[in-house]
């Protein structure tokens, strides 16, 4: 077990973002085409925050076109370059998931003061 805890010390990033659920983020994220490498982000309010250490995933929610895109992001994965903190909401859930049936302005969330 000492073995397993070692590697994960390893993989885990030296700072690590400060994100909470109902905060809008921009991820900037590695995306691989055939030999280039680009940087592509993402831009949505983060909806859950699940697990701790090296497993820890935000997903992040945003509606483009008029479709609602959700994606999970690994915090410690090599391939997430950074996340950015645009807004800091202000929410009383640890999920946001009630958000999906809302559309317009009904799926805002207050910004903390």
């Amino acid at each position: 077990m000492d073995l397993i805890k070692e590697l994960e010390a390893q993989q885990l990033k030296s700072e690590k973002p400060e994100v909470s659920v109902g905060d809008t983020v921009r991820v900037h994220v590695k995306i691989k085409e055939g030999s280039r490498e680009r940087i592509q982000v993402f831009e949505g309010i983060v909806i859950a925050k699940r697990h701790g250490g090296l497993e820890e995933t935000i997903t992040v929610r945003r509606v483009a076109y008029g479709v609602g895109v959700e994606k999970v992001f690994p915090i410690h994965s090599p391939l997430i370059e950074k996340i950015e903190t645009v807004r800091t909401g202000f929410v009383r859930r640890a999920k946001l998931y009630y958000l999906r049936d809302r559309v317009g302005k009904a799926a805002k969330v207050r910004e903390k003061l």
